[in-house]
């Protein structure tokens, strides 16, 4: 195949790769574990707990191979990006990809049993008394077996696919939107609608507007010198936050279920097991306490001040009226701080709007995450569409010889 053909066809390779990925998780999600009652689990009453787990696990149901979803490698990510943030304080050795992706797999693994080990004691299961035993360490093997699959599946599409690693994700929200539209009538989405469409608009705002903040570069002497700018963007790290605020969420309702186990008898822990739960105020608080903290932490990881400031010093470039050194760095960290304090209360109200309505019981607990789940689909679709223009543009390209 020539060069030019080539080229002609990276657009469609992605694309398919992409939708060979999709129809393996789709499938996946279609297969029982071993041994369990199925019947009871289809039948069953959606709560909005479901509904928000169905975000990062894809099946609300809890009843299938790919059960945990992309819960424990979305922790996973979480922690290990944390982990070299903190490392990078006190040494420069840059570690290898190979190294982060093996760090990543253990504690994916890791997290994966946690969770099998608490869920797995839940679910019901169609098979005598003496051999339930025995199906419980089958069906948890076949739950972390699962997430490692979809592990697998998100490395191998961030590589050759459209959509990175969390097109997963964006399936997942897919469905659930289209399973809530059809499960209700116009009157009773009317609210969460409009709620969605404001959401809607002001994710469009932040993930297409941007801080431009005047650079002076030493290696440019035109007329464009005056045209350099740092840009930051108003949402500096997407809604990847929002979808991280589900699955921390899930974390100390996780620890919490667990130590239920380990001590029956202990009454605060018993309450907040409880009201850990998105019908309670307690359970709300920590929800939009993950969400600060995840998208002001992200943005300080993600767009390091101390980082620029070192490749300000390196380069020679500085911020307009700024030395390059302390100053700088005082000046990113505040305009960053800013934006993402910003970022998270306007995020914030939009996850705490809905919430609250349901709580007083102006909206049924099943459309509450609707609204977030539309704001969510909203930063993707910006996301892949800008990936898919450069491969666009890639394509359009011809050799020149």
């Amino acid at each position: 195949m020539s060069q030019t053909e080539q080229k002609e066809n990276v657009m469609k390779y992605k694309l398919a790769f992409t939708g060979l990925i999709l129809l393996v998780y789709i499938l996946g999600k279609c297969i029982p574990l071993y041994g369990i009652e199925r019947a009871s689990y289809l039948e069953r009453a959606v709560s909005v707990e479901d509904v928000l787990m169905q975000t990062i696990g894809g099946d609300a149901n809890k009843s299938s191979i790919f059960a945990l979803g992309i819960f424990p490698f979305m922790i996973s990510s979480l922690l290990v990006q944390i982990g070299f943030a903190f490392r990078k304080l006190f040494t420069r050795t840059p570690l290898s990809p190979k190294i982060m992706g093996l760090a990543m797999g253990a504690v994916t693994l890791f997290i994966a049993v946690i969770q099998a080990v608490v869920q797995v004691p839940q679910l019901k299961f169609a098979v005598p008394a003496e051999e339930l035993l025995y199906a419980r360490g089958i069906a948890a093997v076949e739950m972390v077996t699962g997430v490692m699959v979809l592990l697998l599946l998100a490395e191998q599409n961030g590589k050759y696919g459209v959509g990175g690693r969390m097109i997963v994700g964006l399936v997942n929200i897919l469905e659930r939107v289209t399973g809530t539209l059809l499960r209700h009538d116009l009157r009773s989405l009317a609210i969460p609608l409009v709620i969605a469409l404001a959401m809607l608009v002001l994710t469009l705002i932040m993930e297409n507007g941007e801080m431009r903040i005047p650079v002076q570069r030493v290696s440019i002497h035109n007329v464009y010198a005056d045209k350099n700018y740092m840009a930051i963007k108003l949402n500096p790290v997407g809604v990847m936050p929002v979808m991280f605020t589900t699955a921390v969420y899930m974390l100390p309702r996780l620890l919490v279920t667990l130590l239920g186990y380990l001590f029956p008898e202990s009454a605060g822990i018993a309450w907040w097991q409880e009201h850990m739960n998105l019908t309670n105020l307690a359970g709300i608080a920590v929800y939009i306490v993950c969400e600060y903290l995840l998208t002001i932490g992200f943005a300080f990881i993600m767009i390091s001040p101390k980082d620029q400031m070192e490749q300000f010093l390196k380069s020679g470039d500085s911020i307009v009226n700024l030395h390059a050194g302390r100053d700088t760095r005082r000046y990113l960290r505040r305009v960053l701080w800013c934006i993402s304090f910003t970022s998270a209360t306007i995020m914030g109200g939009c996850l705490l709007v809905p919430l609250i309505l349901q709580l007083k019981g102006n909206m049924d607990s099943t459309l509450t995450t609707l609204p977030t789940s539309i704001m969510m689909m909203t930063s993707f679709w910006c996301t892949i569409s800008r990936e898919l223009v450069s491969v666009y543009k890639y394509d359009s390209c011809r050799p020149l010889f």
